[in-house]
């Protein structure tokens, strides 16, 4: 029976190594060993990164939030507790949206975020 040494198989792997390190600078493009090293690493930061990208925009949205209802002389905690009383389902990202670009209809929504709270 023939021997099956798999060269296809391996160029084509090989070809997709170096087809994701296109524009590296250097061997890092060129050579297999040193492009398989940096497109290894480049997707653990990838990885890492979709998640390290939520937390930032939650952050982002919370600071946005809290420096609205600073404007309307309340805190977050006290917001985000009168907004779940009130039964009013908004989530962070729309709530960040309407602080940074309707401040009066953030204010209204302090307003009634402070009366289901009775204060």
């Amino acid at each position: 029976m023939a021997r099956v040494k798999g060269a296809m198989m391996t160029r084509k792997r090989r070809k997709k190594v170096l087809k994701l390190a296109k524009g590296y600078y250097g061997g890092k493009s060129r050579l297999f060993k040193t492009a398989n090293q940096a497109v290894m690493k480049s997707l653990q930061y990838a990885y890492i990164g979709r998640k390290q990208k939520k937390r930032e925009f939650r952050n982002l949205w919370i600071t946005r939030i809290s420096a609205g209802c600073k404007m309307n002389n309340t805190n977050y905690s006290t917001f985000m507790h009168g907004l779940k009383v009130a039964g009013i389902d908004l989530n962070r990202k729309v709530l960040a949206d309407l602080a940074h670009s309707d401040p009066a209809g953030f204010a209204s929504l302090v307003k009634t975020s402070l009366t289901a709270l009775g204060k």
